[in-house]
């Protein structure tokens, strides 16, 4: 008995990262074995799921405070950085010095309205102002950052080059979209944004659906589906990355689909575009394979991904097809398009996702039931 009360108040004393046991007295090392297993809470989209307690512990407050520290004087953030690992004073005040606070802010990767979905929620548990006036900051930032012709750039202010495309890319325009219809649409944890900014919200939208609805890509005269970037100005499909051509995106013409199925009382030209792109995503699905993990041929180390055939597996799409022949592409940072997997680089092959899974529940409930609701007919 004496060992698992230690234990309970052990564990009931472990704060984020430090994962210390105070005054608890004697531990012994299977206690101390156990407490060295808990794993650091880290930044990504996931801890927009915690339930709507943990927005109020002190452990969400020291990462919002982080989220703070890591916000541009534009009122956007960068990508790519663990925002949730525990500071140390240098570190503080590094991000607070002039060249870090002016530097580059973004969409990818779900930066910025990731940082500010969580800052609202630690706002709307706790009431603290800093976290209310951090996210209008970054809103401001989104509003200021759109084309005229409604799309949003991967980077703002604008970086020259695949940058300053239209994004769909990895989810980033479609992620502000969702945000800023959100707040539009009064939707916790957003009911503190003030009135002007929500019509500017409601505006942005609306832009930001006419050129979804003006971008997705048209063969031989019939609608099809999206690639990931859009050239800015013709709206045109555009190359980003070396390995990233003119294609139509599965992955993210998914995304957009769903977005725009969540609609309330869709135009004609909405139920268009989703009838010719759920169409055009039942026809590439690809069945018959899945991905396989196994150790490089050449080093026995690295890791390296293949497809084996499997007449059992689940349909997959494949993150880029040919406009035209919808035939899937692979392509290494070489620029050179190969029809299979095995021919890229194994560098690439391993750390890129070249298939997503096919959503068999959008074609054969959601899209279904989505029809019946707008009475929607063929």
């Amino acid at each position: 008995m004496l060992s698992v009360a230690l234990l309970l108040l052990c564990s009931a004393s472990f704060t984020g990262y430090a994962g210390q046991c105070r005054n608890a007295g004697p531990v012994n090392t299977a206690n101390a074995a156990l407490a060295r297993t808990v794993e650091p809470v880290r930044w990504s989209r996931a801890l927009l799921k915690r339930d709507k307690k943990w927005y109020s512990s002190s452990e969400a407050v020291r990462i919002a405070d982080n989220l703070l520290l890591y916000q541009r004087d534009n009122g956007g953030w960068n990508k790519n950085t663990d925002m949730a690992k525990p500071l140390s004073r240098e570190e503080e005040k590094a991000l607070q010095a002039p060249a870090e606070k002016g530097g580059v802010a973004t969409i990818d990767n779900g930066a910025t309205f990731t940082q500010m979905e969580y800052l609202a929620r630690v706002y709307e548990a706790t009431g603290q102002q800093k976290y209310k006036e951090g996210f209008l900051r970054g809103l401001d930032y989104l509003l200021e950052a759109q084309y005229d012709n409604g799309g949003w750039p991967q980077f703002y202010p604008i970086r020259k080059g695949y940058y300053e495309h239209i994004t769909f890319n990895d989810g980033a325009m479609m992620g502000v979209m969702q945000l800023l219809r959100n707040v539009a649409l009064n939707k916790a944890p957003y009911a503190f944004v003030d009135a002007p900014r929500k019509e500017l919200s409601a505006n942005a939208v609306e832009k930001g659906l006419d050129v979804i609805l003006k971008s997705q890509v048209k063969v031989n005269g019939k609608l099809t589906a999206w690639c990931a970037q859009h050239n800015h100005i013709t709206l045109a499909p555009a190359n980003a990355r070396a390995y990233e051509l003119v294609s139509l995106s599965g992955g993210e013409s998914l995304g957009i689909i769903k977005y725009l199925m969540a609609l309330e009382k869709p135009s004609p030209e909405v139920i268009r575009a989703v009838d010719a792109a759920v169409s055009w995503t039942n026809q590439v699905k690809i069945t018959g394979i899945r991905l396989k993990w196994i150790k490089d041929a050449t080093t026995h180390t690295e890791r390296d991904r293949i497809v084996v055939t499997d007449p059992t597996a689940p349909p997959l799409l494949a993150r880029f097809y040919e406009i035209g022949t919808n035939k899937p592409m692979f392509v290494g940072r070489d620029g050179i398009v190969h029809e299979k997997l095995a021919e890229i680089e194994q560098e690439r092959r391993s750390g890129y996702s070249w298939y997503i899974a096919f959503s068999q529940e959008l074609v054969e409930q959601d899209y279904p039931a989505w029809k019946r609701k707008w009475a929607v007919t063929e």
